[in-house]
C-alpha cells in the first residue's frame, strides 16, 4: 500500500520510500522517513495534492510523490 491510496482520516507508518536520487532526499528531507507515522487529512477532488500531518505540521504532496512512499 502507498501513501497515494489512504483516505481522509486514515493513518499509516513509513515503511518504505520506493524512488531514488533527488526526489528520495526531498521526499526525505520534509521529514517522511521510514518508521514516522502520517496522517491524511484531505485529498484534493481530482487527487492532486494530497494534504497530510507528518511531525506535527501539515504539508502537501504530489500524486507522483505519494505513489512513491509505501506504507503498513
Amino acid at each position: 500500500m502507498t501513501l497515494r491510496d489512504l483516505k481522509p482520516g486514515q493513518q499509516g507508518v513509513v515503511t518504505a520510500i520506493r524512488t531514488a536520487g533527488s526526489m528520495k532526499r526531498r521526499i526525505m528531507d520534509m521529514g517522511i522517513t521510514p518508521g514516522v507515522e502520517i496522517l491524511v487529512i484531505k485529498v484534493a477532488p481530482l487527487g492532486d495534492p494530497v494534504e497530510v500531518n507528518v511531525r506535527g505540521y501539515e504539508l502537501s504532496l504530489r500524486k507522483e510523490e505519494a505513489q512513491q512512499i509505501e506504507m503498513k
